[in-house]
């Protein structure tokens, strides 16, 4: 592995030791806003960073067992995840609960490995239809991570339990909560999404070798 594969290996885990250490939430103020930010923390920055730090060294997966690594299937995996853990019931047993908890957190950090690595491995790289495959799961996370924000970010009701995600000020924090879910999960994956069809345009579609790392 390379020194900037490892810094951003490094970065990753730091990034995602912040995001889950115990008085984090606390710090950032504890409503709905602040487990939005761990939550992106984990799912559209340190699970990008750690797939692009592993991607194409020995320790990339996606070439060994390609079939496992579909980007599409991927993408629609991480919808799943994204909605699922962030309806109303399903939510606030995650601030209720912390084995509850531990598996949201698990299932985002699976979820945006899984996806960033079909999109960016081995594999990915190797051949042009997945390296399309790539760009449209990049775009439709996008797309529905957008459309989840301005949903939180536009809804004229509390939509969790105030007792569990900011008491009176819910409304006002699921608003909030939106909005950065909207430009940082949002942006994070167009921006990929971009990325990977500059690189199909280019005809760059290369196998990251072992030695560059």
């Amino acid at each position: 592995m390379s020194r900037a594969a490892a810094m951003l290996l490094g970065f990753g885990l730091a990034v995602l030791a912040a995001a889950w250490a115990p008085g984090t939430e606390a710090a950032l103020g504890g409503g709905f806003a602040a487990h939005m930010i761990r939550h992106m923390a984990v799912v559209a920055v340190a699970a990008p960073l750690i797939a692009l730090a592993l991607a194409g060294s020995r320790l990339d997966p996606t070439g060994r067992a390609p079939a496992l690594f579909a980007a599409v299937p991927a993408s629609l995996f991480e919808l799943l995840a994204v909605w699922g853990w962030h309806a109303p019931g399903a939510h606030d047993l995650a601030r209720a609960s912390m084995t509850a908890f531990a598996a949201e957190q698990a299932t985002f950090l699976f979820a945006g490995l899984w996806l960033w690595l079909a999109c960016f491995g081995r594999a990915g790289a190797a051949d042009m239809s997945r390296a399309g495959q790539g760009v449209l799961a990049m775009l439709l996370t996008s797309i529905h991570m957008t459309l989840l924000g301005v949903l939180l970010a536009t809804t004229t009701r509390p939509l969790y339990d105030p007792a569990l995600c900011g008491g009176a000020s819910l409304l006002g924090q699921q608003h909030l909560g939106g909005v950065i879910m909207l430009l940082v999960g949002g942006g994070v994956y167009f921006a990929a999404g971009l990325t990977l069809a500059a690189r199909l345009l280019r005809e760059d579609v290369l196998v990251p070798g072992d030695d560059a790392r």
